[in-house]
């Protein structure tokens, strides 16, 4: 016969009675469950913001500089795109740029003055320019993907460590029932009951995270995609504008 709490338990779901009835040890797995499933909302929630910052944030951006005649004009005006990809590697680009066409990187009333009667750089130095729009590229998926490990394990850790919990829980009920010397349903299914709901527990944990994480991977790869194009555009945009080839030794103003 079933306490009166237990029976309370068992009527108002079974989810709640599973819990009263798992051992310690699934309780801990539950613990641990718990904990990770907050981590992973948490990273699925940051990372949504980003992408869809990210995104908003490149769209204006790419407006504004296919707008502007002269690449260096975003970064003349001191223009901020914060968030976006796309500016990190313009800027990257724009500071290497101007450091070999004028020697410095700063800013000032006199930058477009001294922009103008600048020579071209060879190409030897535009290598190095597009070798900094690369690494801003690679930095760039870098900030795009970290945490990213963190739903990956969700994914794949929480069904093992629920199966494990509910592999234990049933072990000590069959355990419970050879020491008793008898078994019956009665005896066996509330131990049974506590074992699953581990197994339940990291299915809940790691199906939103996997459909979280196909989600971003998808739409970080496109970002990705995205700014390697950019970077690919800009730098040709700068090899027509600011390099040197041997025919002429100014660029057109």
């Amino acid at each position: 016969m079933l306490a009166p709490n237990l029976l309370l338990a068992a009527q108002s779901g079974g989810i709640l009675y599973a819990f009263t009835e798992a051992t310690v040890e699934g309780k801990l797995v539950l613990a641990v469950l718990f904990i990770a499933s907050i981590f992973s909302w948490s990273v699925m929630i940051t990372k949504i913001r980003v992408v869809r910052l990210a995104r908003k944030q490149n769209l204006r951006f790419l407006q504004q500089f296919r707008s502007e005649r002269q690449p260096l004009r975003i970064y003349e005006s001191k223009m901020r795109f914060d968030g976006s990809p796309l500016f990190g590697v313009y800027r990257a680009g724009c500071r290497e740029l101007t450091l070999h066409l004028l020697g410095a990187t700063d800013v000032d009333d006199t930058f477009r003055a001294r922009l103008d009667v600048a020579d071209r750089i060879t190409p030897s130095q535009m290598g190095v320019v597009t070798s900094a729009m690369e690494r801003a590229v690679g930095e760039s998926a870098l900030r795009l993907e970290s945490q990213m490990i963190l739903l990956a394990t969700a994914v794949s850790g929480a069904p093992f460590l629920g199966l494990l919990g509910t592999v234990w829980g049933v072990m000590d009920t069959f355990s419970g029932v050879a020491l008793a010397g008898s078994a019956s349903l009665q005896a066996m299914a509330p131990g049974v009951s506590g074992a699953l709901i581990t197994t339940v527990t990291g299915l809940l944990v790691a199906i939103p995270a996997m459909f979280g994480y196909n989600f971003l991977v998808t739409s970080i790869r496109s970002l990705i995609v995205q700014t390697d194009n950019f970077a690919a555009e800009l730098a040709s945009e700068f090899e027509h504008k600011y390099v040197n080839h041997g025919s002429r030794s100014l660029f057109a103003k």
